[in-house]
């Protein structure tokens, strides 16, 4: 059997190279089918100017991807479980940017074609019907240039104002119980806008794939809630803990109806102290010297035994990252004899 100029043995041919060669693949590779189907009915190019703020915003997918891919790095040795949990879904969220792009580019089909006539500056008037369909196209172009005439009827790396993306949407503090918490907020973010989304288009064909992509923000969110479950302790974020003379005070700070609730009356969620209801705060200050002679109140805890956790968990976090990271011969992947990395099979 020959195929152009490879002539192919099928019988003498070893399928399990083949096979094998499924499990050694680069890290990143393009798949041109969607994750979803994404589909229109129509163009509209109002609602692709809206759908710029996930393609390009600050709740968007590609401030997702970035953040979960540049918080798995320091994650890579001490929390190798983490790391894959991240890369894991700041990949699919790459693939969530190429759906929110591909549905612009969609929605603004027949823009790019008729500004492409340079020749007939009349072709783009011609698309609308009617005067006031015109004078519509021109206000939407002069307050939305991005696609009538920067990106030429393409989608932008900006939001739906304009203002283009910035690494400064990105969190990534070095540290889990901060990361995740970060993460599980992006979500929430990101599952809201969309839900907002979704009561701007009439096209069912959109509103199916934002509710896609809105459930996918949903399922995130749990797994970082449960990959944040397996560190413990995990409050507070970081390390070290709080001073126990001022972790359970609530500083009425306003005048008028006091609203009471879980959150100043009660036990504290996760300390379990007793909160203390300051009425008066600047009576409070003064009578303790700026608060530095304040003892605490409602709770067990002491500063003795918050320098022994802190001693404790310091040691144990350390020990983690530096047990898990060599200090020589530092490789990031180990490779195979062909040099290639083996991908791990799910």
């Amino acid at each position: 059997m020959r195929f152009g100029f490879f002539n192919f043995d099928f019988f003498n041919f070893d399928f399990s190279v083949a096979i094998s060669c499924l499990n050694y693949l680069p890290m990143f590779y393009h798949v041109k089918e969607l994750q979803f189907n994404a589909r229109v009915s129509k163009p509209d190019p109002r609602f692709a100017r809206l759908l710029l703020e996930q393609f390009g915003g600050g709740n968007g997918e590609l401030k997702a991807a970035m953040q979960y891919f540049v918080q798995a790095f320091s994650c890579k040795n001490p929390y190798p479980d983490k790391y894959d949990l991240l890369m894991d879904i700041a990949t699919e969220e790459f693939s969530h940017l190429e759906i929110v792009g591909a549905t612009i580019q969609m929605l603004l089909t027949g823009v790019n074609g008729e500004l492409k006539n340079a020749a007939n500056s009349e072709d783009i008037m011609q698309m609308l019907e009617g005067k006031k369909a015109k004078e519509e196209f021109i206000h939407e172009a002069m307050i939305n240039p991005q696609f009538g005439v920067l990106s030429g009827g393409g989608p932008t790396l900006t939001d739906s104002n304009g203002n283009p993306w910035t690494a400064a949407y990105v969190n990534a503090n070095g540290d889990l119980t901060v990361d995740l918490r970060s993460n599980i907020a992006a979500e929430s973010r990101a599952k809201i806008v969309y839900e907002y989304l979704i009561k701007f288009t009439d096209d069912p064909y959109v509103k199916e794939t934002l509710r896609f992509l809105m459930t996918r923000e949903v399922a995130h969110y749990q797994q970082f809630e449960a990959a944040l479950a397996t560190i413990q302790p995990n409050f507070p974020p970081g390390v070290l803990q709080s001073d126990p003379r001022y972790s359970n005070l609530y500083f009425n700070m306003s005048t008028g109806t006091d609203a009471r609730g879980p959150w100043n009356d009660g036990t504290s969620t996760q300390l379990g102290e007793t909160w203390q209801f300051i009425e008066d705060p600047l009576e409070a200050v003064k009578a303790s010297e700026g608060l530095i002679n304040r003892e605490p109140e409602g709770t067990d805890r002491n500063e003795k035994s918050v320098q022994k956790i802190n001693k404790s968990l310091s040691e144990e976090r350390s020990t983690e990252v530096l047990t898990a990271t060599p200090q020589e011969d530092i490789q990031w992947s180990t490779y195979s004899q062909n040099g290639n990395t083996k991908r791990k099979t799910k």
